[in-house]
């Protein structure tokens, strides 16, 4: 078999005779077929992108045998990434969701049925700055879109984003001892 991949007919030659032994290399590291078979096409598909700068005394098994082992590394490092950051993301969810748990099983009952709950809650936003506290209850109380307070208020989107993240913390601190009934009144 030639070497000289100008023309189609040696191409195809190739093709067939390489393929089969590139996708069971391949497939035997990355385990599915599918994935075996797109990193083999893409060989090729590199291989006749560069047919024309292929010296005809290159060791054609020994190019494309290189090339499988390079993209099944390539392909197996991306899947670790890949999955360690499936695992991180998984652990973090786990991490709320005990945290939530153990906030509602904590959340003291009388905390809940206080009458003095909406005077303390309205007492917390007071506190806050002015525009702080007007930014706020126009998004949270009268359920305005932060766009549009922009525009009412003729301030910058950047600007409302920030104050709610101000009040927001303010308000975190001020009710600490009530969170749950934070969150679950005005968030």
């Amino acid at each position: 078999m030639q070497n000289n991949l100008k023309d189609i007919a040696d191409f195809e030659d190739i093709y067939l005779s390489f393929y089969p032994r590139l996708k069971r290399f391949a497939q035997e590291y990355v385990a599915n077929e599918e994935d075996a078979e797109n990193i083999v096409q893409d060989i090729f598909m590199d291989l006749w992108t560069k047919r024309e700068f292929l010296s005809s005394q290159i060791n054609l098994t020994a190019y494309l045998f290189t090339n499988i082992k390079n993209r099944c590394i390539d392909f197996l490092r991306h899947r670790m990434v890949v999955l360690n950051t499936t695992h991180a993301m998984q652990e973090e969810f786990e991490l709320t969701m005990q945290m939530k748990l153990q906030s509602l099983e904590a959340l003291d009952e009388q905390i809940i049925s206080d009458a003095n709950i909406e005077t303390i809650i309205d007492n917390a936003i007071q506190s806050l700055p002015e525009r702080c506290r007007q930014i706020f209850i126009m998004n949270k109380i009268e359920g305005k879109k932060q766009k549009i307070i922009a525009e009412e208020l003729n301030i910058s989107l950047n600007t409302v984003e920030n104050q709610m993240a101000i009040a927001y913390q303010k308000l975190r601190e001020i009710l600490k001892d009530y969170l749950p009934i934070l969150f679950f009144l005005l968030i």
